[in-house]
């Protein structure tokens, strides 16, 4: 049974911002550090800061040879079953590091070349460099160490589809940056009859670590390698009957080794490769799953939008469908804009709850229309209002939208109605609201919501939304 099933949301993972887990087991994907390194969003440089707070915390550890603190910090790695992430084929047990020892993961690290040299600067780090860890025991310890900030996520997630939490739970270790020790809370999380259970962004979850020490091994170290015994004409060096001379992979492993220990002996005399290699997943972060990932993974299908445009175009117009008909859309952006915005908040207070936004979205596009525009235009949050009126949307409902954009929070909202009768007006109205320095608006009608949703699949899911750009260069031109 997963987590939707139990609670009754009567939603598939393409509707869903976290990962749908099953509750009884584990599902095969990863918490991977680099795609968290790669958000640009303030929630994203948060959970950057918690890991990096903690792995210095560790690394000043080693350097100092305190081992007893060391132990007790890397004990409490040990990852419970309320994540649900993993190899795990039957009951969820997880492969932290704690779960393998404290005192066996604190000797590798202690005396490893890798850490003495300075090489290692951060968690996965380790998966390059370390004899033993691997992609399951890096990701149960981000988990961990992310532990308070998803949390608060889950919180805000289920208050957002309207799942019950239970309070005074114990939070399990909470990492402290300020104090580096990690401490216990009490608090309001979703319980099943399988446990407790915290959730994750499917947007940070991969399946596996970019960092992968045979890839950084084949492609990064090994061609330097090659080139050095070239130049030096070693003895490695086969010359073909073109004249053509060549030091092949094969040689160079027979003679060095494959395993992290001839990594490491080859980073420390070429650690410049190393801090190539690491640059290169920053400019390249790799791909959050999509849709069709996830549905093979869960066995689930794929999202049914024709369905839900049949449910928007047949429902009523006025107050009495208002809150259906912002369901509607909100199930059908979730799937359209996965997984450029993310994190979403429904009913969204600001100036101190005067004011509220129907769909508040993160943007943390890395590619698309939405990525495009976050270069241009500040928008590090997209905001979404519905307006089921049977009227013309005219000025208050422009006001309104632009009364909630602000330097910090983004500039940029999408204002969507069931129809538009004079679309030049509105579009009118809407570019004297940017000349005036008041933001950005995109109007759609349901109309427009059919070509996103026919554009979105004839494209193979691309986030490009041709007709959101043309519609931007009317509002801008």
């Amino acid at each position: 049974m997963r987590f939707s099933q139990f609670f009754k949301l009567n939603r598939t993972q393409a509707f869903l911002d976290f990962v749908d887990i099953p509750l009884n087991t584990d599902i095969e994907v990863f918490l991977d550090p680099n795609a968290i390194k790669s958000l640009d969003s303030a929630w994203g440089n948060d959970l950057s800061s918690f890991l990096q707070s903690f792995f210095e915390s560790v690394l000043k550890l080693i350097k100092n040879g305190d081992d007893k603190k060391a132990k007790k910090l890397l004990a409490s790695l040990n990852e419970g079953n309320e994540f649900h992430l993993g190899y795990s084929s039957g009951k969820s047990r997880g492969h932290g590091f704690g779960n393998e020892s404290a005192d066996s993961v604190w000797d590798a690290l202690t005396k490893s070349k890798a850490a003495k040299s300075g090489l290692l600067q951060d968690l996965e780090d380790t998966a390059l460099l370390i004899n033993g860890i691997g992609t399951d025991m890096i990701s149960d310890a981000v988990c961990n160490i992310l532990r308070r900030s998803l949390i608060k996520y889950t919180q805000d997630i289920c208050n957002y589809y309207g799942i019950p939490l239970t309070p005074n739970i114990d939070s399990g270790p909470l990492w402290n940056p300020q104090t580096e020790c990690w401490e216990n809370q009490l608090v309001s999380l979703p319980m099943t009859k399988f446990g407790k259970v915290i959730l994750v962004p499917k947007v940070l979850v991969r399946h596996r670590l970019s960092f992968q020490y045979d890839e950084y091994y084949r492609y990064y170290l090994i061609p330097e390698m090659q080139q050095e015994h070239l130049d030096k004409q070693s003895s490695l060096v086969e010359t073909l009957k073109n004249g053509t001379q060549r030091v092949t992979k094969k040689a160079l492993m027979d003679k060095y080794g494959k395993d992290k220990l001839a990594i490491v002996e080859q980073t420390i005399l070429k650690p410049y490769i190393l801090d190539e290699y690491r640059e290169a997943k920053i400019e390249s972060p790799s791909s959050p799953l999509s849709h069709e990932q996830f549905s093979d993974l869960e066995n689930v299908e794929m999202p049914d939008l024709s369905s839900l445009l049949a449910d928007l175009q047949s429902l009523a117009t006025g107050r009495d469908t208002a809150e259906k008909y912002e369901e509607i859309v909100e199930k059908i952006l979730t799937v359209l804009f996965y997984p450029s915005l993310c994190n979403p908040t429904k009913q969204h207070k600001i100036h101190g709850g005067r004011k509220r936004i129907d769909i508040t979205y993160s943007n943390e596009a890395k590619g698309g229309f939405f990525y495009w525009l976050s270069m241009h235009y500040p928008c590090p949050q997209v905001f979404i209002e519905c307006k089921n009126y049977g009227k013309e949307v005219a000025n208050p409902e422009v006001d309104q939208l632009s009364g909630r954009f602000s330097p910090s929070r983004g500039q940029v909202g999408i204002l969507i109605c069931r129809s538009i009768e004079n679309k030049k007006l509105l579009l009118k109205r809407c570019i004297d609201t940017a000349k005036d320095q008041r933001g950005y608006i995109i109007a759609l009608d349901d109309s427009d919501i059919l070509t996103l949703i026919n554009d979105f699949i004839e494209n193979n899911n691309s986030q490009d939304f041709p007709l959101l750009r043309k519609y931007w260069m009317q509002l801008v031109n």
